[in-house]
C-alpha cells in the first residue's frame, strides 16, 4: 500500500527539492563563469590559455598572422579590454598602447606584464628610434625613455624567457581567481616541463651545425633573443620595427655582406611583405629558406597555431636551410 504524504511533509519535501535544484544551478553557473582575460597579441594569448586551461576565456586583440607593428586599436577594442577581468601585456615597449586602451575602456585592475624579470637585450640607437610598436607614445617623453634604456621587445623568441612569462601568468591568474590556484599551478608546471624540453631540443639541434652556417637573413630584426640563446646570427634589412623603411644603401650593403659571408638562406616572416626579401634573394644568390614566425602565430590550420609549434616550425625551417649544401 502506498503511503500518502501529509500536506506539511509534502511542502517540506518540495522546498528541500527546490533548494537543492537552486544550489545545483548556482554551482553550475559558477563553474561555467570563466575568467575573461584580454591579451595584446596571439602568442601571449596562447600562453595564457596554456596556463588558464578551462577556467579562462582568452581574447587576443591582434590575431593569428596579423602584424603587431601595423595594428591600430578600434573603439570596440577599448570596450572589450575595459570589460576584462585581467589584462596581460608583453611589455618592453611592444604593446604600451594596450595600457592606455585599457584605461580608456574603464579597466580598473592590474595590467600584468608577462616579461617582468627577464634578462633583456639592448637595441641599437637606430632601432630604438625606428621602433614602431608604441602606437603613439607622447613624443619627447617616449624618446627620452628609449634613449635611456632601449630594449628589444621580442623576448618570447627565447624559450627560456617564456618559462618566466608562464610563471608570471600563473601568479596573475592565481591572484585574480584564488579558487583556481591549484589548477593554474598544475597547468604551469606541466607546460614549463614542455618548454624546458623544447629549449633543450633547439639548443641540441643548432649545436650540431657548424658555426659558419649558423647565419640567416630575416625580414626584420625580431630574432635577437633567438640568436643570443641558440647561437644563430640573424641579419636584417630593417630594424626591430617591421614598418621601418630600409634605405637603398643599407640593402646594398646587406647584399654585399651576404655574398661575402656565403649566408645560406633568407627567410620571409608570416607578418611581413615578401617583396624586399625576394629582391635580396635575387641579387645575393641566397635561397629562400621558407617562412619564420616572429610576432604572430599561424591560424589554427597552419604550421604554428601554438607557441610550442611555432618554435618547432622555426627550428625545422632554420635547420633545413643551414644544413643544406652551398
Amino acid at each position: 500500500m502506498m503511503t500518502q504524504l501529509r500536506p506539511a511533509a509534502l511542502r517540506h519535501g518540495l522546498r528541500a527539492l527546490a533548494t537543492a535544484c537552486t544550489a545545483l544551478l548556482i554551482a553550475s553557473h559558477a563553474h561555467a563563469q570563466k575568467l575573461e582575460v584580454t591579451t595584446s597579441f596571439s602568442i601571449l594569448g596562447d600562453l595564457v590559455s596554456q596556463v588558464g586551461g578551462e577556467r579562462v576565456k582568452v581574447r587576443a586583440l591582434i590575431g593569428a598572422d596579423e602584424d603587431a607593428h601595423a595594428f591600430q586599436p578600434r573603439p570596440s577594442d577599448a570596450r572589450n579590454v575595459g570589460g576584462a577581468a585581467l589584462v596581460v601585456v608583453n611589455g618592453l615597449g611592444f604593446d604600451d598602447w594596450m595600457v592606455r586602451l585599457a584605461r580608456s575602456g574603464g579597466y580598473k585592475g592590474e595590467v600584468v606584464v608577462a616579461s617582468a624579470g627577464i634578462d633583456t637585450l639592448a637595441m641599437t640607437k637606430d632601432d630604438a628610434h625606428d621602433h614602431g610598436h608604441d602606437h603613439g607614445h607622447d613624443g619627447e617623453k617616449a624618446n627620452d625613455k628609449a634613449d635611456a634604456r632601449a630594449v628589444d621587445p621580442h623576448a618570447w623568441q627565447d624559450v627560456g624567457n617564456v618559462r618566466r612569462y608562464v610563471a608570471n601568468i600563473a601568479d596573475a591568474l592565481t591572484k585574480a581567481d584564488p579558487e583556481g590556484a591549484s589548477a593554474y599551478r598544475a597547468n604551469a608546471e606541466r607546460y614549463d616541463g614542455e618548454l624546458k624540453a623544447l629549449d633543450a631540443e633547439i639548443r641540441a639541434a643548432f649545436a650540431a651545425l657548424p658555426a659558419e652556417r649558423r647565419k640567416v637573413v630575416s625580414s626584420h630584426d625580431a630574432f635577437g633573443y633567438f640568436g643570443r640563446a641558440y647561437g644563430i646570427r640573424f641579419l636584417s634589412p630593417v630594424g626591430v620595427s617591421n614598418n621601418a623603411e630600409p634605405t637603398a644603401q643599407g640593402v646594398a650593403r646587406l647584399i654585399r655582406q651576404l655574398k661575402a659571408e656565403k649566408v645560406p638562406a633568407v627567410f620571409i616572416e608570416n607578418v611581413a611583405d615578401p617583396r624586399l626579401i625576394e629582391r635580396i634573394r635575387s641579387e645575393s644568390g641566397a635561397q629562400i629558406g621558407g617562412t619564420l614566425y616572429s610576432d604572430a602565430l599561424s591560424k589554427a590550420d597552419g604550421p604554428a597555431p601554438s607557441y610550442v609549434r611555432m618554435m618547432r616550425a622555426n627550428l625545422d625551417a632554420l635547420r633545413q636551410a643551414m644544413s643544406g649544401a652551398n
